[in-house]
């Protein structure tokens, strides 16, 4: 019976972390567009994947190191009581022959017992062992291993849903259109870009990882932004640009604005997950200048009486 740990060449107790990357390596050197003159490497390409599919299912796995199955998932007999037992086995009583089925359960003749019915109850169909002809379904070849890839966005880029690009292990470039209501850690799947394996490549698990932004933090679906302006911007009111996710806009602040008041921009947030955007919050912050002679010369003698701090109680 073929081994798989021996085919993989690995230990027989290899963690899945082992068996994993020892089948990348030999599907890479075996895989046939590699090997287009050479016929053995294909079977041989063939058989590692047969191999890695059984011992990557911890259940199948189990079953082969018991002797329940084979390398290829068909019941072995043991389960019978082990090699030769049960059907005419060394040391058995009763036997058939191939011949016709004579003498089984004793005698010579016919004992009117349709082995076809017994065999198919115990094998899903006549003669079914293991998926013969007339028996079950023909398993698949297996497909490749999924590659996971990590891609760094930038978080304006996750807001206004930029376009992405990403390399691949083979050197191949993709470009992404990020989902709508993207967040860090979402998953994008890229179906065939895996590792190839007999039954076709697998998959491609892209993560998401947002990036921190200088100036630019995350709120919910919104994006927040604080503004610097001059003091004569806030007194006289005026008309300043603002950078957003999808570049510079001309925003409007009124006479007598005061630090801390927020504007909005609206549209100019994240996507929400049904296509809609949050807003960009802008929070003005009055930059003074220090040491401004000039400044303090125009405003000496002013002073403002308004009690700004009556509302914390002092």
């Amino acid at each position: 019976m073929a081994d798989p740990y021996s085919i993989l060449g690995v230990a027989r107790g290899a963690g899945e972390k082992d068996i994993k990357s020892a089948y990348r390596k030999l599907a890479k050197e075996l895989h046939p567009d590699r090997n287009q003159d050479n016929p053995k490497a294909a079977e041989r390409f063939s058989e590692v994947a047969r191999a890695y599919d059984l011992l990557s299912d911890k259940d199948k796995r189990a079953r082969f190191d018991r002797g329940e199955i084979d390398i290829d998932g068909n019941p072995t007999g043991y389960g019978f009581g082990g090699p030769g037992a049960g059907f005419g086995g060394a040391g058995g009583q009763r036997g058939f022959r191939a011949d016709g089925f004579e003498g089984f359960g004793g005698g010579g003749q016919d004992a009117g017992i349709d082995l076809g019915d017994i065999f198919e109850g115990l094998f899903g169909g006549r003669g079914g062992f293991g998926g013969s002809p007339g028996g079950g379904r023909a398993r698949p070849a297996p497909k490749g291993a999924n590659a996971s890839y990590q891609l760094g966005v930038s978080l304006p880029d996750a807001a206004a849903r930029a376009t992405q690009r990403i390399t691949l292990a083979d050197g191949k470039t993709i470009d992404l259109k990020l989902p709508a209501g993207v967040e860090d850690g979402t998953q994008m799947r890229l179906s065939g870009k895996g590792e190839p394996g007999p039954g076709g490549a697998g998959d491609a698990i892209v993560t998401i990882r947002i990036q921190p932004h200088p100036f630019f933090r995350r709120d919910g679906d919104n994006l927040r932004l604080d503004l610097p302006v001059s003091l004569d911007e806030a007194l006289n009111g005026a008309k300043v640009k603002v950078p957003t996710a999808e570049g510079a806009v001309i925003l409007t602040v009124a006479p007598g604005s005061s630090s801390g008041k927020t504007l909005r921009i609206p549209g100019k947030g994240f996507s929400r997950k049904d296509g809609s955007r949050g807003d960009q919050l802008v929070t003005l912050e009055i930059n003074l200048p220090e040491g401004d002679a000039d400044l303090a010369r125009r405003l000496e003698g002013w002073t403002d009486q308004r009690n700004l701090r009556a509302r914390l109680g002092v």
